[in-house]
């Protein structure tokens, strides 16, 4: 992949030193300059709830791709407040990393990425600034420890629930190519990205100890049992956003295609079992 050097080659990452973030700057390095955005970037410091450094860190981008904190209280202002920056800036092409199934009512935090998506067609249609949106399934890499070496793993929601489960590896390329080709192409595509199986975690731990022999104890807790431990690295607003994403969890599964997964990777979709250590 190269870039049109004539629109510049910068690349603008907002929250940067995220799992999410982090791994889409390692996909663009060597291919794009990467500029690394959030609170504590030591080269490009900006304030998402104030807005401050934004434009000057986004003057001279081609693109830009936006991740808002966890479970934000509010995502949209935070969104909008990136959105006039890149404007101002004259960036060309802002990319939003939303979620698989946003409008789902009993999960406030989607429904916030559902609003942010209304609100980047919006602005874009009447600023002339081309966008695209990616949906992600839950990532196979949440339960990295146990794929590369736990022996426990406690989850506060039912062991049986499925997931089409989806590489942030796989995210990040994909978003590397849909940045690097840019709005011209994927102006205006809203991409869902799910992995290749449909897996409970009950499978993934079963298919842990059969490709590697070792032995891990699952257990599924209650919300509150969960949040009891938790507590004091969450806001309370935070709690009730989590809490509410577990619940659904419980008697529903959450599930994405992986065709589109596999159509921008031009290849399968990496599976559970490549990550397993």
């Amino acid at each position: 992949m190269e870039l049109d050097a004539s629109r510049g080659t910068d690349i603008a990452i907002v929250g940067a030193t995220g799992k999410t973030g982090r791994a889409v700057a390692a996909a663009l390095d060597g291919v794009a300059v990467v500029r690394r955005l959030s609170r504590s970037a030591p080269d490009y410091a900006v304030d998402l709830e104030t807005g401050e450094g934004l434009v000057e860190a986004l003057t001279g981008c081609r693109g830009v791709y936006f991740i808002a904190p966890n479970v934000h209280p509010d995502e949209p202002a935070l969104l909008l407040r990136a959105l006039e920056a890149a404007a101002a800036a004259g960036v060309d092409h802002v990319v939003y990393h939303s979620v698989a199934w946003p409008y789902s009512p009993r999960m406030p935090h989607h429904m916030d990425k559902a609003r942010c998506e209304e609100e980047l067609r919006a602005f874009g249609s009447e600023r002339g600034l081309h966008w695209t949106i990616l949906q992600p399934c839950a990532y196979a890499q949440n339960f990295e420890a146990v794929l590369t070496g736990s022996s426990s793993l406690v989850v506060p929601y039912s062991l049986d629930t499925k997931f089409s489960f989806v590489s942030l590896e796989d995210v990040a390329e994909v978003a590397t190519r849909i940045l690097v080709e840019g709005g011209d192409i994927h102006h205006g595509a809203t991409y869902e990205l799910g992995g290749p199986e449909i897996l409970s975690v009950r499978d993934v731990v079963r298919l842990v100890e059969t490709m590697t022999g070792r032995a891990v104890s699952i257990n599924s807790v209650g919300v509150d049992e969960w949040m009891s431990v938790h507590e004091p690295e969450l806001s309370p607003d935070a709690q009730q956003r989590l809490s509410a994403m577990f619940e659904y969890y419980n008697d529903r599964d959450f599930l994405a295609s992986c065709t589109v997964t596999a159509t921008l990777l031009g290849r399968s979709p990496t599976p559970i079992r490549a990550l397993v250590l």
